[in-house]
């Protein structure tokens, strides 16, 4: 189970860093028109996307069952709690705004709305991938 977890580690601290300097580079190299709002690339990255959220939503639920068997508000308690939620709350948008990106006509909103849920997305993936990550990461090392 720890060489399991040290590979999950890596990888979501890889997805991580990924989305965030794709995110921020993408307008350096590509320029979207209204037909073609984003990089290809994206498509190779939004299957490593939902993999990452799978993986972090099942490592955090893992780790909020085993704190939640607490009865006090810790840090760890906390941690938990957000990184699930968290995961939770971008696994919705991601997959609600992936579908309608490979099945258009998905849902009615407009552009605009698909655009800026993809920026969230794109925003809070590292943050929960890096912090899930590293904690696998860590927790290996304790244990080793």
């Amino acid at each position: 189970m720890e060489m399991l977890n040290r590979i999950m580690g890596y990888f979501l601290v890889l997805i991580a860093v990924v989305v965030a300097i794709h995110t921020v580079i993408e307008p350096l190299y590509y320029i979207s028109t209204e037909t073609s709002p984003f990089s290809p690339i994206w498509l190779y990255i939004d299957v490593l996307m939902a993999l990452a959220i799978l993986l972090g939503l099942v490592s955090s639920y893992n780790r909020k069952r085993e704190i939640d068997l607490e009865d006090t508000i810790t840090r760890p308690y906390l941690e938990a709690n957000i990184l699930f939620y968290g995961y939770l709350f971008v696994g919705i948008l991601f997959f609600w705004n992936w579908f309608n990106l490979l099945s258009p006509g998905f849902t009615a909103v407009g552009n605009e709305t698909v655009s800026l849920v993809w920026v969230i997305i794109d925003a809070a993936l590292p943050l929960l991938c890096g912090a899930m990550g590293i904690s696998l990461l860590r927790e290996d090392s304790n244990n080793g």
